[in-house]
């Protein structure tokens, strides 16, 4: 199956509710390639690689995430593959 790129910004409170973390968790049980990390608005951005299914599931899992987040919005859009081995939390 054929592998697609798709950038995700987390809005609401989404920060300081261990959201990287486990959308680090998330993604490695799901199979997913890519990096998540904080941004300075207080949303959070997650570059995501996988086949269509397992992205589909991610998407469902991000607009919940961890029990302490609020999520407000997803903003999701399809890019070029990157490539990503492994899933990173970004500093």
């Amino acid at each position: 199956m054929e592998k697609i790129h798709k950038e995700i910004v987390v809005k609401g409170k989404v920060q300081g509710v261990f959201f990287r973390a486990s959308t680090k968790s998330a993604a490695e049980e799901l199979g997913i390639k890519g990096e998540v990390r904080n941004l300075p608005d207080g949303n959070v951005w997650i570059a995501a690689e996988a086949e269509e299914n397992k992205m589909e599931a991610f998407i469902a899992w991000c607009r919940q995430g961890p029990p302490l987040a609020k999520v407000a919005e997803l903003l999701i859009t399809v890019g070029p593959l990157q490539h990503y081995t492994t899933f990173e939390v970004a500093r």
